[in-house]
């Protein structure tokens, strides 16, 4: 297992995991494999009575993790929602890998995606030869989840045709998946329930009908409140991927990181992290995500194209190709800040150098 390029959360920290079921002696839901306070420890770190750490696998507001792990309690499914790249697909995926011992039930969302795959298909070949049956039925995770009382997960729910989308309200309210062509039902063990993801600024989004929000409790990942914070994630996030890549260079300078991650906040926000100087917005995201893609690449340039060391020129081609998303718009947002906020930073003229010669 050693060779995976990336595990599933369960496997890559099965001995938090462990430790936790061990030291956890609150109450369990039914099927959980962990209490409420200890899911909420698993994702948000601290140190156990017994001295062990768990590490932090979310970084900011402790009542928004507390509300999504309290909504996944109860008969309500979960909505995780916000702008891309505020870690919605890792809050989800290390939910259930804590809830259930297995992330690994899960719906991508795409323009293509059909009912079959919300529900169940059948295998053609039996389906020919013996006819609508137990055996030539196809389960889809979600029928999964359900007999077995584990959480589902449906990544990009907005990316999904509104018609199918609606094929979860009988599933999230009764509890129960009608088989007709067997004149029979699955219906949901005790445990089971449903993690959904979406947000509303890619396009071809769908908008949810009003029956199924009614369905779901929504929580927002929001971005992350200080630049601090959002240092610290991206800080984070880079040094365990540098491990599982296998990356011969030495981890980023905390500066450059920083650096990074204030560009993307400046130009987020429309403005200089002092408020004095105002600034054309980019029409990307800059999601923290992003800030960690940008980071990477400038790792792996210099591992395998330099000295091991990442510098602003490492730097410089990521930031470029994440900030510059419309050749027109973007393009004159990133031209103006360069010559107003980066080149009238001293400590900052390695990177305008860098930049320009990217340009």
């Amino acid at each position: 297992m050693n060779n995976v390029l990336r595990q599933h959360a369960e496997q890559q920290f099965a001995e938090e995991l462990a430790v936790l079921r061990q030291a956890d002696g609150r109450h369990r839901p039914a099927n959980w494999q962990l209490s409420p306070w200890a899911v909420a420890t698993y994702l948000l770190g601290g140190r156990l009575d017994n001295g062990f750490e768990v590490s932090a696998k979310y970084i900011g507001n402790r009542r928004v993790i507390e509300t999504a792990v309290a909504t996944l309690a109860t008969d309500r499914a979960l909505l995780l929602y916000g702008v891309p790249g505020t870690a919605k697909s890792w809050v989800s995926e290390h939910l259930a890998a804590a809830i259930s011992g297995d992330s690994t039930l899960i719906i991508q969302g795409t323009a293509g995606t059909a009912e079959e795959q919300l529900r169940y298909g059948w295998n053609y070949a039996e389906l020919l030869t013996k006819g609508p049956s137990s055996q030539a039925l196809v389960q889809s995770p979600l029928m999964q989840a359900m007999q077995r009382g584990h959480i589902a997960r449906v990544e990009e729910l907005t990316r999904i045709p509104a018609d199918v989308q609606d094929t979860l309200i009988t599933i999230l309210s009764e509890k129960s998946l009608p088989i007709p062509e067997l004149a029979s039902e699955c219906q949901a063990v005790q445990g089971f329930n449903l993690i959904a993801t979406a947000n509303n600024r890619d396009k071809g989004v769908n908008e949810l009908s009003s029956a199924l929000k009614r369905r779901f409790n929504t929580v927002v990942l929001p971005v992350p409140a200080s630049e601090e914070e959002e240092v610290q994630i991206v800080s984070k996030r880079v040094a365990e991927m540098a491990i599982t890549l296998q990356l011969p260079a030495e981890p980023p300078a905390l500066a450059e990181v920083k650096r990074v991650v204030q560009i993307f906040r400046e130009l987020r926000n429309g403005q200089t992290e002092d408020g004095k100087t105002k600034l054309k917005a980019s029409t990307g995201t800059l999601s923290t995500a992003e800030a960690i893609s940008v980071i990477n690449a400038g790792v792996a340039l210099a591992a395998h194209f330099g000295d091991g060391v990442m510098r602003a020129s490492d730097v410089a081609a990521s930031l470029v190709g994440a900030i510059v998303k419309d050749p027109v718009q973007d393009a004159l947002a990133w031209r103006e800040y360069q010559e107003t906020v980066i080149k009238e930073r001293s400590e900052w003229k390695d990177l305008y150098r860098a930049c320009r010669d990217i340009d």
